[in-house]
């Protein structure tokens, strides 16, 4: 396929995106600017006006590409560097503006949606704000804007790079439009060899491999403190199921319905490290060994879609699997001023003089229903066993290094393939496990409950895994430190 080729499918398939996109923000809520000027790369009254200087151009298309954003956001501001940020979605520009409220209100980063990859539109969003360069976060590859960059002579890099295996097999079916793409490319810094390889494969030049900027992320204090006190004062065991897409909160759901009709649940040493079950799988009926119970009706499950729009939809399906439930947007907020000095210095032991905090109610529930934007570190600082989703259906997976880092023992499904080199990784570190399903997710995660020892272990193990692999941020800029200072 030749760009125009390309250029044409796109004027054709435009009203489908734009009716997907006003579906998503009618479940999603906020503001997606769909037929904004921005979109269609034009300056209007709400973009925002040119820089002094040509700003360092950062896109990151949604809400975890942003908060992969953040250090190197971070440390291009604390050079005095002018950054325009872009996104696509409405969580990814919200985030942002959570992330980056000072250097917002200063004038130093300015936020605006990335232009429909049409050619007129690209060329008016580039001629408008002139960046030195343009860094495009993890899979951003847009054939019409790469080429427009490379006629305007703007520098671009593809950075935190990643390709895997159906990429590579959906580019040899787009053919020479997205080699040309990736050729256009001046940097491509991978997260992993195997990226490196395959985006080689597909077309791209100039490959060097600096890692995820995900494992540089740095958990907010304050949420991770307000976890660890909430946890202890629920007095319960906690397993969060996180990120869960689309099909996976049934799939949950019908799990732990299963399981609160189990008087007492038991699992055996099922599932390896490997994820392959020793003697088959673990199921949320079999026993612990060591004679080590944990009631199911006990434990307090988190479950935390990825997407905002089907917060209700997941609320719906647990009334009708009989789930007792709270939604985090009603929990009042843990009050820190007093225990924070001392829940650092003592390593989370808090002292806990404010239960009411959490109301009796919340320890009767079934399932806390997750429906915040911007609190995972809240959540896995909660949980005493993480459930990463995104990986029990064909999806791919979602990020598994920021429960890592918060020291917690992981739990992945089957599909892995956005993270795949993460999820081996972690899995040969022993600190995480691979399940077939939800039931079996459950099951090992309930044995690890019965399992103090086990548990603590792969939670150390896990932290010092994502503490090994940080860096990539320092690497990038040294990468692409002629960029910023030319």
């Amino acid at each position: 396929m030749r760009r125009g080729t390309y250029t044409l499918a796109l004027y054709v398939v435009a009203p489908l995106v734009w009716l997907w996109m006003a579906r998503r923000a009618r479940k999603a809520g906020g503001n997606w600017g769909i037929f904004s000027a921005a979109r269609f790369g034009r300056p209007s009254a709400d973009s925002p006006a040119p820089f002094a200087r040509p700003p360092v151009w950062v896109h990151a298309v949604s809400l975890g590409e942003t908060r992969a954003a953040e250090p190197l956001v971070k440390v291009l501001l604390e050079r005095g560097l002018p950054v325009l940020l872009t996104h696509t979605t409405a969580t990814g520009r919200a985030e942002g503006a959570r992330l980056f409220p000072e250097a917002i209100a200063s004038g130093q980063l300015r936020q605006t949606w990335l232009p429909y990859d049409f050619p007129g539109a690209v060329r008016e969003f580039l001629t408008c704000y002139t960046p030195r360069c343009g860094l495009l976060i993890e899979r951003e590859v847009w054939p019409n804007l790469l080429a427009q960059a490379r006629r305007q002579g703007i520098r671009m890099a593809l950075i935190s790079a990643r390709f895997s295996a159906s990429s590579l097999r959906q580019a040899a079916w787009m053919g020479r439009v997205l080699r040309d793409a990736l050729a256009n490319l001046d940097a491509v810094l991978a997260q992993t060899p195997d990226d490196a390889q395959r985006l080689e494969q597909a077309g791209a030049h100039r490959v060097s491999v600096t890692g995820s900027l995900k494992f540089d992320l740095s958990l907010p204090t304050s949420q991770a403190l307000e976890g660890r006190a909430w946890r202890q004062v629920l007095g319960r065991p906690v397993i969060a199921v996180a990120s869960t897409r689309e099909g996976e909160d049934a799939l949950f759901v019908q799990a732990i319905q299963t399981l609160r009709n189990v008087k007492a649940v038991e699992a055996s040493a099922g599932v390896s490290s490997e994820g392959a079950a020793s003697g088959g799988a673990v199921s949320a009926g079999e026993a612990l060994t060591a004679g080590a119970r944990v009631s199911a009706r006990r434990v307090l499950y988190l479950l935390i879609p990825r997407h905002p729009q089907r917060f209700d939809e997941a609320a719906e399906q647990l009334t009708a699997a009989g789930l007792t439930y709270m939604r985090r947007s009603q929990v009042p907020t843990y009050a820190l001023e007093d225990i924070a000095s001392q829940a650092i210095s003592q390593q989370g032991q808090l002292p806990l003089t404010q239960t009411e905090s959490v109301p009796p109610a919340d320890c009767e529930v079934d399932v806390m229903l997750g429906d915040s934007l911007g609190e995972m570190a809240f959540y896995y600082a909660a949980a005493d066993v993480a459930i990463v989703a995104g990986s029990f259906v064909p999806l791919g997976g979602q990020n598994l290094i920021e429960a890592c880092a918060a020291g917690v023992p992981v739990i992945v499904g089957p599909y892995t393939f956005n993270f795949e080199q993460a999820a081996k990784d972690a899995i040969a570190a022993q600190a995480a496990l691979r399940a077939a399903d939800a039931p079996e997710a459950l099951g090992a995660a309930l044995r690890l409950l019965g399992d103090e020892n086990r548990r603590a272990a792969m939670g150390r193990a896990a932290h010092d895994w994502s503490a090994a692999h940080a860096g990539a941020t320092k690497r990038t800029l040294q990468a692409l430190d002629e960029w910023f200072s030319s």
